[in-house]
C-alpha cells in the first residue's frame, strides 16, 4: 500500500473521458490512497466514452466542500468537454492553483492541460497533451514533447487513454516520493 494515508482529488464535471477518470481512480485506490471525486455540483457526473455518453460516477465532494489542504495530489481527467467546462469556472481554477501552490502533485491527461494553461501552471514546464492542443500548450509557454508521460516538478502530464498505465504509475511515484515538495509556488 504505497499511498496509504494519502488523499487524492480528481476534479471533473460532465463529459470527462471515461477511462481518464476511472483508470487513475482505480490505480490510486489500489495503491492505498483515498480518492475523492470533486465537482462543481453534488450528485453524479456523466462520462464520455469514446464517441457517446458513458457511465456516471458519484461526486464525493463539491468544490465548495473540498479544501486543497486536505489533498496530497490532484488528477485532472481530459476529454474535450470536461476541461473546457472547467476552465471557465473560477472556483475550479482556484482549486487547481491552490493545490499547485501548496507544492502538491498536479496531474493532467489529454485535453486537461487546458486547465494548466488557464491557471498559468504550464508556463516554462515540460509537458505533453493530446496532439490537438499542442499549439495551445506551446503558445502558453509550455515545453511540449510527444511522450507517454512527462513530469516537471510534480506536474505530471500524458497524451491520451493509451498512456493511462504510465500516467497512473507516475502519479503514484510522485506522491510516494514527495519530489514535488521541492518546487517553489507560482
Amino acid at each position: 500500500m504505497q499511498l496509504s494515508g494519502k488523499r487524492i482529488a480528481i476534479l471533473a464535471t460532465h463529459g470527462f473521458e471515461q477511462a481518464e477518470l476511472e483508470v487513475p481512480r482505480d490505480k490510486l485506490k489500489a495503491a492505498g490512497a483515498t480518492v475523492d471525486i470533486v465537482s462543481l455540483q453534488s450528485g453524479e457526473i456523466r462520462g464520455w466514452d469514446k464517441k457517446d455518453w458513458g457511465r456516471s460516477v458519484r461526486v464525493d465532494k463539491t468544490i465548495d466542500e473540498a479544501s486543497p489542504s486536505d489533498y496530497d495530489a490532484l488528477v485532472l481527467p481530459g476529454g474535450q468537454i470536461n476541461p473546457d467546462l472547467l476552465r471557465v469556472e473560477q472556483k475550479a481554477l482556484s482549486f487547481i492553483k491552490d493545490i499547485y501552490n501548496q507544492k502538491k502533485v498536479v496531474a493532467a491527461v489529454c485535453h486537461a492541460p487546458w486547465l494548466l494553461i488557464e491557471t498559468g501552471i504550464i508556463q516554462g514546464k515540460r509537458v505533453t497533451s493530446y496532439k490537438s492542443i499542442k499549439t495551445d500548450v506551446i503558445n502558453a509557454g509550455g515545453k511540449w514533447e510527444d511522450s507517454q508521460v512527462v513530469t516537471d516538478n510534480g506536474v505530471v502530464t500524458s497524451r491520451n487513454p493509451g498512456d493511462l498505465e504510465a500516467f497512473s504509475a507516475k502519479i503514484v511515484e510522485e506522491v510516494r516520493e514527495g519530489r514535488h515538495t521541492q518546487r517553489t509556488a507560482a
